[in-house]
């Protein structure tokens, strides 16, 4: 009997070990991929989007039940151009959190970088409809967008207006709007919204460039000129500087 205790305290002690080994080991796991994944997010951050994903897939290995990581993996491929991709580790991130609503916006984007609107707007849609998202403005502008892609341009027109009702200086949405108005033949509209973005942030050469542009369709050519020029000084050796001189050389 005294003998049967002993093996049985000994089986005990070593369940304990072991149980204790594994939770350390589990601990060491979890660290190491928080360590990539925050690493993996700086280098994302930094658009150096294959050095992302190296760390992320490192991350993944450790982590796989981690949804921000499905998603991180999808924008670091919507960074590359691999749409496709991309929208593998969105739906990923989906299955392992159905509410995640970043992931659903992303999913759209990713439908969009592949001109599949309706699979976008989809998305878009089920991302605003969850009240928890704090940035709804960014799923109503690229509504916008989507709808704009599908030359439906009254909608477009409406989901860039209630982003902008929510945050009334996002670029983004000004800038969508304008080409919405372009479109539209409401120049006058395209130019007011282009003037606010340009405004609001006056060192995007982008900007210059649309306002240029629609100056120019517009007939005035005197500022659509200053535009150019904008253009030109804040990014000589840019292609839009490159496009800037293409349209001054019509001009004058």
């Amino acid at each position: 009997m005294y003998t049967h205790r002993l093996v049985r305290t000994a089986g005990i002690l070593f369940l304990i070990i072991f149980m204790v080994s594994c939770a350390e080991t589990s601990k060491d796991r979890t660290k190491e991929g928080e360590a990539s994944r925050n690493l993996g997010e700086a280098y994302l951050r930094n658009g150096d989007y294959a050095m992302a994903l190296r760390h992320l897939s490192n991350a993944e290995a450790l982590l796989p039940q981690d949804y921000y990581i499905q998603n991180d993996m999808g924008l670091a491929y919507m960074g590359l151009e691999k749409y496709d991709q991309a929208i593998v580790h969105f739906k990923n991130a989906l299955d392992l959190k159905p509410d995640y609503a970043p992931a659903m916006n992303s999913l759209g984007n990713a439908y969009a970088g592949l001109q599949r609107w309706d699979s976008a707007i989809e998305y878009y849609k089920k991302a605003i409809q969850n009240v928890l998202y704090a940035t709804p403005h960014l799923p109503l502008s690229n509504l916008g967008a989507a709808y704009y892609g599908k030359g439906d341009y009254g909608r477009s027109e409406k989901y860039y207006l209630e982003a902008l009702e929510l945050q009334p200086e996002y670029i983004i949405a000004l800038r969508g709007l304008a080409r919405t108005y372009v479109a539209m033949d409401q120049l006058p509209e395209a130019i007011s919204r282009l003037s606010k973005a340009v405004k609001i942030a006056p060192n995007i050469p982008a900007l210059h460039y649309d306002l240029g542009k629609t100056y120019q369709l517009a007939g005035d050519y005197k500022k659509a000129i200053a535009e150019y020029e904008r253009v030109i000084y804040l990014a000589p050796d840019s292609p839009a500087a490159e496009q800037a001189e293409a349209e001054l050389s019509r001009l004058r």
